[in-house]
């Protein structure tokens, strides 16, 4: 009886300490803070964001509290930024203060801060320029890489010709081209449509998109220490990157035991050729994991985003087939049917572009962007933030803009064409993220969107399985990314 007495007063104290611990830290924190949301102990504001709506809860938030404001993740504070001029004014008038990047604990457990995507400071601004150098060196950018999306389109469309009349999924189809284009850079080499560790190794990627999207992942963000040990399906994440770091590890070893020093054929081999010529240096940042991390990095950021913008762009083409029969239009008047779009016809044709671009604002794919960190003391506005501060730049929110783009929850082209009908862009349009930390591959996205979709749409008519007004383009789920629901289509030959 005494023993349970003692422990039951035991756990009191620790949780009363506890929470006498998140008050003074919450008293301390929120003093330079932008106002917001109040929170409850530990659970932050964790119930003004329901499941799978994080980025309209977010958008609703702001219209109390402005357009920089906070909130709570559990126990840590997040500066939210929310509409194309609080973006603006932090993310590219304060590139530089706005410049690091916050920890997300799903990331953080196994990148440890290293590669691109989530190093910060000196060993980010190494990996980035070199980086930079060796894609461009790689042809990405050039003629090069659009040659290489251009034999994968045809490779693309083969399977789908194959599939001719039959109701399939995209999904897995779009995932292989995209995928084999960053591989030709990253490895030097393509993958079989049919290659089951290709296959397996895209599934890993498109699982763990899925989950990180998801509620799960969200709470994961926010409680890792307790999620770590609650079962459910976030674990299968650190599952899949175990293997995925296996694959790229013996990719890795291939290259090594392959490879002629001065003769490198692909990014692999130049980031080898680095490590050679800084052995010596104990501050290199060219290390192993480093190798790992950025191959990593490459591959998921150049294979999910934009196979996910490719497959909501066929989903809204079926919803809106007027739509799709003017961009055929635009591209039968312009480049005709005997030979394959080319980057150099973008220019003529502002239609089919302002398509391209209004699905990338529409679908948002990264509706809260990256999470960013200040690198320094700054004001924003009427608000000091803190060196450190965790910052959510909330992309979608630019493109749902309303000062910015016309019925902004409408899937609306002329967004991007003006009176005569000629593209035309906006600033407030920011897929891959404005400032010092847009991602690595934006071009080369940029110009896989193009590619494949106007390959797709001169050869085929896209039939929905079922009535265009039954599609729905609600995402499947709302966190890290956008993503479309499951769905069929079928093709008829143009």
């Amino acid at each position: 009886m005494v023993t349970c007495l003692a422990t039951l007063l035991l756990s009191i104290l620790t949780l009363t300490l506890a929470w006498w611990g998140w008050v003074v830290r919450r008293a301390q924190l929120q003093r330079d803070l932008p106002p917001g949301p109040k929170p409850l102990p530990l659970l932050g504001n964790l119930l003004q964001l329901p499941s799978g709506r994080l980025d309209r809860a977010l958008m609703e938030l702001s219209g109390r509290w402005g357009p920089v404001f906070t909130v709570w993740l559990g126990p840590r504070p997040a500066v939210v930024l929310c509409g194309y001029k609080a973006l603006r004014e932090a993310l590219v008038l304060q590139a530089d203060a706005f410049s690091g990047r916050g920890a997300m604990a799903v990331f953080e457990r196994f990148t440890h801060g290293n590669g691109i995507v989530f190093s910060n400071g000196p060993r980010w601004r190494t990996l980035r320029n070199f980086a930079l150098g060796v894609l461009k060196e790689l042809g990405v950018g050039t003629r090069t890489i659009e040659d290489r999306i251009l034999e994968e389109a045809a490779c693309l469309l083969d399977e789908f010709q194959a599939t001719m009349g039959a109701p399939f999924d995209p999904r897995q189809l779009l995932d292989n081209a995209v995928s084999n284009v960053i591989c030709s850079v990253v490895f030097g080499k393509r993958y079989n449509y049919g290659d089951p560790e290709f296959l397996r190794l895209l599934d890993l990627f498109s699982d763990n998109f899925r989950i990180m999207s998801s509620r799960w992942g969200e709470t994961y963000n926010m409680f890792p220490s307790f999620m770590d040990w609650i079962p459910g399906p976030h674990h299968r994440i650190f599952k899949n990157f175990q293997e995925l770091r296996l694959f790229i590890s013996e990719q890795i070893q291939w290259h090594r035991q392959s490879r002629q020093a001065g003769q490198p054929r692909d990014f692999i081999d130049r980031f080898l050729d680095q490590m050679a010529k800084e052995q010596q240096d104990l501050e290199s940042h060219f290390q192993d994991e480093t190798l790992v991390m950025t191959t990593h990095n490459l591959f998921f950021g150049g294979t999910e985003t934009t196979s996910t913008t490719l497959r909501y762009g066929l989903l809204i083409m079926l919803k809106y087939p007027e739509v799709a029969a003017k961009v055929q239009e635009e591209l039968d008047a312009t480049v005709g049917r005997t030979r394959a779009p080319t980057l150099e016809d973008r220019a003529r044709l502002p239609y089919t572009n302002a398509v391209l671009h209004e699905i990338q604002r529409f679908v948002s794919v990264l509706p809260l962007g990256l999470p960013r960190a200040v690198t320094r003391d700054t004001h924003l506005r009427d608000h000091f933030l803190h060196k450190g501060t965790f910052v959510i730049p909330l992309l979608v929110s630019a493109h749902r803009d309303p000062t910015q783009f016309k019925d902004p929850d409408q899937f609306n082209p002329t967004n991007f064409l003006d009176a005569q009908g000629q593209f035309q862009n906006n600033d407030a349009f920011m897929p891959f993220a404005p400032g010092k930390r847009m991602c690595l591959g934006a071009g080369l996205a940029r110009s896989e969107i193009f590619l494949f979709l106007t390959a797709i749409l001169q050869k085929f008519c896209l039939l929905p399985v079922g009535s265009p007004a039954n599609i729905n383009l609600t995402p499947q789920c709302t966190g890290l990314g956008n993503m479309p629901l499951a769905f069929q289509l079928r093709l008829e030959a143009r």
